[in-house]
């Protein structure tokens, strides 16, 4: 009896050894790219993403007070709207 239980914990500590060895051999995961944060702005017409190309600005009314909404501002040739 004494045997049989001996074998039962060997066979049980060498299964277990086995899975521990062979979690810590698997790859290490590779490094994923960041990708960079996208920009929201937003306007009058509601938030939307801002293309890398364009800039964002603080919207000001006619008299130079603020607006509270932002202003998408692009080089020729950007659309920012999609």
């Amino acid at each position: 009896m004494a045997k049989t239980i001996s074998k039962i914990i060997t066979a049980a500590a060498l299964f277990a050894f086995g899975i521990v060895s062979a979690d810590t051999t698997q790859a290490a995961p590779r490094s994923a790219r960041t990708a960079t944060p996208e920009r929201i702005a937003c306007t009058v017409l509601g938030c939307m993403p801002v293309p890398r190309e364009c800039g964002i600005t603080y919207g000001r009314s006619m008299n130079g007070t603020p607006t509270g909404y932002d202003v998408i501002v692009c080089p020729p040739g950007v659309w920012p709207l999609k």
